[in-house]
């Protein structure tokens, strides 16, 4: 009787859970940044190692394992913030609730932001360039945004227009920073985002535009600004900074960018 091919053991398929559990957690930890394209080129790269060494190609193989080896310094460098969440993460001591491990870490899809939560943001951003009220909105379209959730207050509260503007409000102890919107709810307040000092704006546009732009290039985030100076509203997506736009052109932006029904 010829022998099985591949001979599979029990171990082998923990193996191979727990390394599919690991890859899911870091994929979840990086969705939506600049680091996704990072990951997914490293993924390419391990499987056509594995490839080869199948095949045999023992030169192919030899200059892929090479790099895969120094290329592992380069990965927590570039990773440094992923890893240090992902560490945390393990060392929560909820990480092992059997309650919560399922609805926890094979959550549902990502909720989107309805039309009533952005009509409360347009609203309050009106409101705020009427009273030249700085400030700075980050919108998640599919990212939990975690390292930037965790520089500032968690608040975690329904989205109101009235609630915006008393944060942004100039007196108020968390109007310094920005806030985060994750689906339908306000996540977080007074978040330190990342300055990109190598971005090239207009001298009349200040640190909240930069900062913006600067989310919105490495996230998937839209990011909403009001200048304390002009009272003027702006957004940025990717590259691009939309300025002076009112409030009717953000709502219908944004509408189209989350893709919501408008009822009647």
């Amino acid at each position: 009787m010829m022998p099985l091919f591949i001979s599979i053991r029990f171990f082998d398929i923990v193996d191979i859970l727990l390394v599919a559990f690991l890859f899911y957690q870091l994929y979840r930890l990086i969705k939506g940044t600049v680091a996704i394209n990072i990951f997914l080129g490293i993924m390419v790269v391990m499987l056509l190692w594995w490839v080869v060494r199948l095949l045999n190609m023992s030169l192919l193989s030899t200059i892929l394992g090479s790099i895969i080896g120094v290329g592992a310094i380069a990965i927590i460098i570039v990773f440094q913030q992923e890893v240090r969440r992902f560490l945390l993460l393990i060392g929560n001591h909820e990480f092992f609730n059997r309650k919560n491990i399922f609805q926890k870490y094979f959550a549902k899809s990502f909720v989107t932001t309805s039309a009533q939560s952005l009509k409360q943001i347009t609203r309050a951003c009106r409101n705020m360039s009427k009273s030249n009220t700085g400030a700075l909105i980050v919108i998640s379209n599919k990212s939990e945004l975690l390292t930037y959730i965790q520089t500032g207050d968690v608040l975690n509260a329904d989205i109101s227009h009235r609630l915006l503007e008393a944060i942004f409000f100039k007196n108020s102890p968390m109007h310094d920073g920005a806030v985060i919107i994750i689906g339908n709810k306000l996540k977080a307040a007074r978040c330190v985002l990342p300055i990109n000092d190598d971005l090239v704006l207009p001298a009349h546009l200040g640190l909240r535009h930069r900062a913006a732009l600067s989310m919105s290039m490495e996230t998937d985030s839209i990011v909403v600004t009001v200048s304390e100076e002009t009272g003027k509203i702006s957004y940025a997506k990717g590259s691009q900074l939309y300025t002076d736009v009112s409030q009717e052109t953000l709502f219908a932006f944004l509408v189209q960018e989350f893709m919501v029904t408008i009822n009647s």
